[in-house]
C-alpha cells in the first residue's frame, strides 16, 4: 500500500510554475497530464482500497504512469 502522492506538483515541486504554464498553454501537455493524473488516481485507489484487479492490469497501469511521467518531464 502506498500513500505517496505522485502528482506532478509533488514529484517536481521545483517546476510548479512551469507545469502550470504548460497545462494552460500546451494542449498536448495538458492532455498527457490529465491522463497521468487519472492513472495515478487509479493506481493509488487500487493500492489503498485493495480493489481486486489482476496483477497484469495493475502493472500495466504503473508502467503507463512511469511512461507518462518521463514524457511530461521531458516536456518541462
Amino acid at each position: 500500500m502506498s500513500d505517496l502522492n505522485h502528482s506532478l506538483y509533488a514529484d517536481f515541486p521545483e517546476h510548479r510554475e512551469r507545469i502550470h504554464q504548460l497545462k494552460q498553454e500546451n494542449e498536448e501537455f495538458a492532455r498527457l497530464a490529465a491522463e497521468y493524473h487519472k492513472i495515478d488516481h487509479n493506481v493509488r485507489g487500487l493500492e489503498n482500497a485493495h480493489v481486486p484487479t489482476t496483477d497484469q492490469r495493475y502493472e500495466e497501469l504503473k508502467l503507463r504512469r512511469v511512461q507518462l511521467k518521463d514524457t511530461l518531464f521531458r516536456m518541462i
